[in-house]
């Protein structure tokens, strides 16, 4: 079992940034790939990034893509997703989640993440 807790999420301005992390406890952080989520009102859950469980790897949507940098300190159990240039599209609620299956390349497959924290909000103006 792994509990996860995001932080980091608010309000920001259009162009601005934001670093959102989620800790882990509980069983060995090394041993998961971990993604980063996003879920907009009246839209469904969306992946945003994923690092494979020893830092490498690092996907992400075509939507984020050269604005958004995944990376995670084993030491310190904690993946972190840091947004730079953001727009108001971006605002969702955003979660970390864990996947047991230590691929190389980190899945984009929601229901193949099995454990989630309760996602921290991030509200983008214009």
């Amino acid at each position: 079992q792994v509990q996860l807790v995001e932080s980091g999420g608010g309000l920001v301005q259009a162009g601005g940034s934001l670093r959102l992390s989620c800790v882990a406890s509980g069983r060995s952080f090394s041993n998961y790939n971990m993604g980063w989520f996003r879920q907009a009102p009246g839209k469904e859950r969306e992946f945003v990034a994923g690092i494979n469980w020893i830092g490498l790897s690092p996907t992400y949507a075509d939507s984020v893509k050269g604005r958004f940098t995944i990376s995670r300190d084993n030491a310190k159990n904690t993946v972190y997703l840091q947004m730079n240039s953001l727009i108001p599209e971006d605002t969702a609620i955003y979660s970390c989640a864990a996947d047991r299956t230590t691929t190389l390349i980190p899945t984009s497959v929601t229901y193949e993440y099995d454990y989630w924290g309760q996602g921290t909000q991030v509200t983008v103006s214009s």
